[in-house]
């Protein structure tokens, strides 16, 4: 196997790109899920369905509804110790632990009532301006979305 990449790079729509921290050493199962669907395509042109101010902006469902994912099975949880805070990236899930696929979101403030709840992946080094210029709603009326995500 090729080195781990350590970053993973949306190009959003709302501007330009996000580089994310990948953080194997929390969630290998997870960064591994998500840089083998980024490093497919998978990601590219998928929408955030949900972006709530103050709290986050979630995507990586293909279908854009918020119920959708990969062919992939499921992922078991790695919940983790690592805040939820500005920046940080983390899988979404249904109310079941091990439910994890291919969505996930990133927090636009403190979200700490998450944490060890759900998995942490990754944390945002640069572009989070981008992030915070997503449309807002469930789902935004014109949703931002991912133009390319990219692995290195």
């Amino acid at each position: 196997m090729a080195d781990t990449p350590q970053t993973l790079t949306l190009t959003l729509s709302s501007g330009g790109d996000v580089v994310i921290r990948l953080r194997p050493d929390l969630a290998p199962g997870h960064v591994e899920r998500i840089t083998s669907l980024a490093s497919e395509g998978f990601y590219d042109g998928v929408v955030f369905h949900r972006v709530i101010p103050g709290f986050m902006a979630q995507g990586g469902d293909p279908t854009g509804t918020g119920s959708g994912g990969s062919k992939l099975p499921d992922l078991k949880a790695e919940f983790n110790a690592e805040p939820h805070v500005r920046g940080t990236c983390s899988m979404a899930r249904t109310n079941q632990p091990n439910t994890a696929n291919s969505q996930f979101f990133i927090c636009f403030d403190d979200a700490r009532f998450l944490d060890k709840q759900y998995t942490v992946w990754g944390q945002v080094e640069s572009g989070m301006e981008h992030v915070d210029a997503l449309p807002v709603g469930e789902p935004p009326r014109q949703p931002g979305k991912i133009e390319k995500a990219t692995v290195a």
